[in-house]
C-alpha cells in the first residue's frame, strides 16, 4: 500500500529547492569573489615582485658601481706604490753616481767650499760631508753641498718632467 501523501511535501519541496537555489547563488557569489580576490592577489605578488626586480637591480647597480670605483683605487694604489718604488730606485742611483762622481774628483771638494762661502759669506765654517761633499754654516744659516743633498737638488729639479717616467718610452 502506498504511504499516504503529507500535506506539506509541497511546502518542504520548495523550500528545499529554495534553499538549494540560494546556496547556490552564495557558492557562486563566493567562487565569484575568490577569483577576483585572487586576481587582486596575483596582481598585487607581480606588482611587488617587478618593484622587488627593480630595486635589486639598483642595489645591483650601485653595487657594481662601488666596486668599480674600490677596483679603480685599487689600481691606483698599486700604481703608485710602484712609481714610489722606481722613483725611490732612481733617487738611489743619482745619490750613488753623485757619490762615485765627487769620489773620482769630478767636482773638485775646494771648488765646493767656495761655493758654499759664495753662498755664506768668507766667515763659514766649512766641514766635509759624509758620502761626499760638504756642508757650511754661519750663525742662523746652513747650506749642505752634500753628495745626497747635490744628487737630490738635481732630482727635484726634474719637477713635473718626471712624469714622463711613467709614460711609454
Amino acid at each position: 500500500m502506498a504511504a499516504p501523501a503529507d500535506a506539506l511535501d509541497p511546502v518542504r519541496a520548495e523550500l528545499l529547492r529554495a534553499a538549494r537555489a540560494s546556496a547556490d547563488a552564495v557558492l557562486d557569489h563566493a567562487r565569484a569573489d575568490a577569483e577576483e580576490t585572487l586576481r587582486a592577489a596575483r596582481r598585487t605578488a607581480e606588482a611587488l615582485l617587478a618593484r622587488a626586480r627593480d630595486l635589486g637591480a639598483a642595489d645591483g647597480a650601485a653595487a657594481a658601481g662601488r666596486e668599480r670605483a674600490r677596483t679603480v683605487q685599487d689600481a691606483w694604489a698599486v700604481e703608485l706604490a710602484a712609481r714610489a718604488e722606481v722613483y725611490a730606485e732612481l733617487r738611489a742611483r743619482i745619490r750613488a753616481g753623485v757619490r762615485r762622481a765627487l769620489a773620482e774628483g769630478a767636482v773638485p771638494q775646494t771648488r765646493l767650499r767656495e761655493a758654499a762661502r759664495a753662498l755664506l759669506g768668507s766667515r763659514a765654517r766649512v766641514t766635509a760631508a759624509a758620502g761626499g761633499g760638504v756642508a757650511a754654516e754661519v750663525p742662523g744659516r746652513r747650506v749642505d753641498l752634500s753628495a745626497d743633498a747635490l744628487a737630490d737638488r738635481a732630482l727635484n729639479r726634474l719637477g713635473v718632467r718626471a712624469e714622463a717616467l711613467w709614460g711609454p718610452p
